[in-house]
């Protein structure tokens, strides 16, 4: 198994939804409010990219078919690395847990970060070009030879003070709890001598733990839209812990990849789910940074 060769046990039997549907006039005015909120973003053309425009996009985006964004901040310390000042100014990089290709808007409507996504992404119907259009790097993670060139390439976007946005997991998963944190996006952290931001992305349906976002196994993209377009009462809940700043010669890419799981991992409720066959999944913040 390559670096980038990531099976999840989660099959498209795990997504179901915690609370009835919504009507099908209900669903029916969300797919006009959503195509209208993608319309919008994309007459933008390259202004979309530029920040207040990418995070009101987003949260546009969201909006539109009914998701609520909760926005919450955990404690102020982190177990295991201190936080000193960094000098010069470095970039961030924003690791997050991966459930849904919807995990995307929630992000940038926290931060308009630049994303680092999976190739396959920009092959997305339409959130294809709202990723190209917000200035999202493609990895191609069928060739593992490149994995040191995009790590060099990450490290120098973070010393230029940009931050970058990353889903460690290099797959979905129905829920937080599960799925390893791979380690090569730490490693241009500690090349760089950047931050590392864990946050947390949790779905739920009036308050109960919900897998409805999920995008899952071999699911086509438009069915999980679908999905989450009837979706009643969904919230996205977006954590944002504090700040790990790694010490040369005292941290490696394994011990951050641990503690920002483990940051990740210890804020939400994981909802039951039913374990499907193994498969390949390849599905791959202003005032906080």
């Amino acid at each position: 198994m390559s670096t980038w060769d990531v099976r999840s046990e989660c099959t498209t039997g795990c997504a179901a939804h915690a609370v009835p549907r919504v009507p099908f006039t209900e669903t029916a005015r969300r797919c006009a409010a959503f195509a209208h909120a993608a319309g919008r973003a994309l007459r933008d053309g390259e202004r979309m990219a530029e920040p207040a425009r990418l995070r009101a996009h987003a949260r546009a985006v969201l909006g539109s078919i009914g998701v609520r964004l909760v926005v919450e901040t955990a404690g102020e310390t982190a177990a295991g690395l201190s936080v000193p000042a960094v000098s010069p100014p470095r970039g961030t990089l924003v690791v997050a847990n991966h459930i849904s290709w919807l995990d995307i808007p929630a992000l940038l409507a926290v931060e308009p970060v630049t994303l680092l996504a999976k190739r396959e992404v920009g092959d997305w119907p339409l959130v294809g070009t709202l990723a190209r259009r917000a200035g999202t790097r493609f990895i191609d993670r069928d060739s593992p030879r490149q994995l040191p060139a995009t790590v060099a390439a990450l490290a120098g976007m973070l010393r230029s003070g940009r931050s970058v946005a990353t889903f460690p997991q290099a797959t979905t998963w129905c829920s937080v709890g599960y799925g390893a944190f791979r380690r090569a996006t730490f490693q241009a952290a500690l090349d760089a001598g950047a931050p590392v931001r864990p946050v947390t992305i949790a779905y739920e349906q009036h308050e109960l733990a919900s897998t409805v976002a999920g995008f899952l196994g071999d699911e086509e993209f438009l069915s999980s839209v679908r999905r989450v377009i009837g979706a009643r009462g969904l919230t996205a809940r977006v954590t944002v812990h504090p700040p790990l700043l790694p010490h040369s010669g005292a941290h490696d890419r394994r011990a951050l990849a641990e503690l920002a799981r483990a940051a990740v991992n210890g804020t939400v409720r994981s909802p039951a789910r039913k374990h499907g066959e193994r498969v390949s999944a390849g599905q791959a913040l202003g005032t906080y940074l």
